[in-house]
């Protein structure tokens, strides 16, 4: 698994959640990246660095976050 911290995301096409309820300006904005990849940033650093993900990896941490599968931290 190959995993770019702060890595470049100049270009990528950057998308919130429609539960943020258009507040785009607290919450974690994600994109497709490179073929097989997914680039998550902070949308208060719009123009900051990314972590990129293989895509699989992040879409099994979505599914888990959406089914309320994992526990918070120091919970």
């Amino acid at each position: 698994m190959t995993y770019y911290r702060n890595a470049d995301a100049t270009g990528f096409d950057f998308r919130a959640s429609t539960y943020s309820g258009g507040n785009s300006e607290n919450c974690v904005q994600c994109a497709a990246g490179a073929p097989g990849e997914t680039a998550v940033r902070d949308s208060k650093d719009p123009g900051g660095p990314a972590h990129r993900y293989p895509a699989a990896l992040f879409a099994d941490f979505a599914r888990a976050v959406g089914a309320g599968s994992l526990s918070a931290v120091g919970g």
